[in-house]
């Protein structure tokens, strides 16, 4: 397939990386760096020159003949919706690493009814993609409901060690700031996690559960006089399911966090318990689902979809 590549970061690049093994084929690439601007994809690959001069220039990218974007660009969906509406506009079916965009019907359903009709209307799909949201908290015990005849109650908890992650990733979890700046951060919006109410509104959606609420809350992991993470957790309760949560997704991001792992728990008949012991890796997974998910996403029926609206994916040649 003919992508263009809109956002060329650490994510973005794996994408494009991965995506070229696979067989497809980049046609134009542009990222609001003017240092990545003039300079050809695969100097920033790293690898031979392909021919696909960067520039700064989104809408001139986007008049390039092509079949998906593949865009990597921010995690707030409003502040990335006209980008997307752009690449809809030109035709592009789109696969976005953006965090809201998993699932935006909870925090942003105008925005997402919106999206959704100039979709239908242009006869393109467009997808939230990523491991989480958009895998391990979410499409994964969604999956892993498929051998029940009830569930009661889905939770999952991933464990991370940032201090092998990248430094963009420790930033946003507050490595090395106080507890007071952590919670102003907390408070201002500039750090947590993103995606952790859109994956328990997602759970709650494709198990057809209405939602009364959905909470959240974010706390330090503190050594010392120093945070080394954070501690987030989203629970989301049903109307008619009293005060006891439906769904709980337990995340902990954090330097030196013990036994980092993922786990899924459906409490049903039968239950369903399933453990990764070491984790998922964020970057790695990213890459590999969104490069997946290409042919899938090219055969979707058109409108804003959440991955489990997708045919089961899996590894592709």
């Amino acid at each position: 397939m003919r992508l263009i590549h809109q956002g060329l970061g650490s994510i973005g690049l794996g994408i494009a990386r991965l995506a070229l093994e696979r067989g497809h084929t980049v046609v134009a690439a542009c990222d609001l760096d003017p240092a990545k601007a003039g300079q050809d994809l695969g100097a920033l690959l790293g690898i031979s020159p392909l021919g696909v001069e960067v520039t700064t220039d989104a809408a001139a990218a986007l008049q390039t003949p092509a079949d998906i974007l593949v865009h990597c660009t921010g995690s707030r969906l409003r502040t990335v919706l006209p980008q997307l509406e752009a690449a809809v506009e030109a035709g592009l079916d789109v696969a976005s690493t953006c965090e809201e965009l998993a699932y935006p019907w909870h925090h942003h359903p105008g925005e997402a009814r919106r999206l959704d009709e100039a979709a239908r209307r242009r006869g393109v799909t467009v997808v939230g993609l990523g491991v989480n949201p958009g895998f391990v908290m979410d499409a994964l015990p969604i999956m892993l409901t498929s051998p029940c005849r009830q569930v009661n109650r889905v939770t999952a908890e991933r464990v991370v060690d940032v201090s092998t992650r990248r430094e963009a990733l420790q930033r946003k979890v507050g490595v090395g700031l106080t507890p007071d700046a952590f919670q102003a951060g907390v408070r201002e919006g500039r750090l947590g996690h993103v995606g952790l109410a859109e994956s328990a509104a997602m759970i709650a959606a494709a198990l057809g559960w209405e939602v009364a609420r959905i909470s959240e809350e974010i706390t330090p992991v503190v050594g010392g006089d120093v945070v080394r993470g954070l501690h987030q957790v989203a629970r989301a309760y049903r109307i008619e399911g009293g005060e006891e949560p439906a769904v709980v997704l337990d995340l902990v991001m954090a330097q030196g966090a013990a036994d980092p792992h993922d786990a899924v728990t459906i409490h049903g008949v039968p239950e369903v318990h399933v453990v990764i012991p070491g984790g998922i890796h964020g970057d790695l997974a990213t890459w590999a689902i969104v490069a997946n998910a290409l042919p899938a996403i090219k055969d979707a029926p058109p409108g804003l979809l959440p991955v489990y609206r997708l045919p089961l994916l899996h590894l592709t040649a």
